[in-house]
């Protein structure tokens, strides 16, 4: 791992005071999400720990985001899965939050003026410096309500997975251990508003479609990724899911192709025939 030298006081204080002049919606603080909080929360009493739980959220109007091209289709039910991808873009040593809101704009640019999409294609965005961002448009506002914003990141199963796009590539390197910390506070903060497992739910992007994404390195790490957001769970008082999953929508683990071409942003298939929206 990469450890980013972080002096003086701690991430969190150091964050709110940063969303406080930025625009953030610091959804674990004295902000709160758009929207009810989860059915699942309000049932099971676990409403105050999923707020306890929640990372800090740059929202869209923090990085500038341009308006969806047409509506974004929000479905009732929770997703099934959360799919851990890599941006496959260079390993940047620039960990500011202005770097974040930068990598989010050229996301959302690639995505609606290259690919043709209506907006950014994953729903949440984490940089190598550990700032986490809002990715498609009513993405924060969905989760609070327990509810699945569809993206365009995994193809045929966009409308049961949620995707957190992690800055790099990590195919060989390592992901740095501020990005590290941060997704496993973010897919804790998933798992307890969807009343996920996270040792079935968290999957990588190749577990679906014929791609080496979230390159080896990450995806290794993922049973280990698995354990720590099951102990932070713990530890924030979220009860562990046991929703079942039918057959047809569970991983088809294609196999990882030899020559997956290299350019910036792309890592495999993100829509398909099974998707209706983009």
């Amino acid at each position: 791992m990469v450890n980013i030298p972080q002096p003086g006081p701690d991430r969190r204080s150091i964050l709110r005071g940063a969303a406080l002049a930025s625009g953030a919606i610091a959804l674990g603080g004295g902000f709160t999400a758009m929207g009810a909080t989860s059915a699942f929360a309000e049932t099971s009493g676990t409403s105050s720990a999923v707020r306890a739980a929640q990372p800090y959220l740059y929202w869209r109007g923090a990085w500038n985001a341009r308006p969806p091209s047409s509506p974004i289709q929000v479905l009732a039910s929770a997703p099934t899965y959360i799919v851990v991808h890599h941006t496959a873009t260079p390993n940047s040593t620039d960990y500011s939050l202005d770097h974040a809101l930068r990598l989010s704009q050229s996301i959302q640019n690639f995505h609606m003026d290259t690919n043709g999409w209506i907006d950014t294609g994953q729903q949440l965005t984490i940089s190598r410096g550990g700032h986490v961002m809002e990715g498609r448009d009513r993405t924060g506002e969905a989760i609070s309500a327990g509810q699945h914003v569809v993206g365009a990141h995994v193809a045929n199963y966009n409308s049961n997975a949620i995707g957190i796009e992690n800055e790099g590539l990590y195919t060989s390197a390592s992901p740095t251990q501020a990005l590290t910390d941060s997704l496993v506070e973010t897919l804790a903060w998933l798992c307890g508003a969807y009343g996920l497992n996270p040792q079935s739910a968290i999957v990588g992007h190749r577990d679906f479609n014929a791609t080496a994404c979230p390159g080896d390195v990450l995806y290794g790490m993922l049973p280990d990724l698995r354990n720590r957001v099951a102990g932070t769970m713990e530890a924030y008082g979220l009860p562990i899911g046991q929703r079942s999953v039918p057959a047809e929508d569970r991983p088809t683990y294609p196999s990882v192709p030899e020559n997956e071409p290299e350019r910036e942003f792309y890592h495999g298939p993100a829509r398909g025939p099974d998707d209706f929206t983009r």
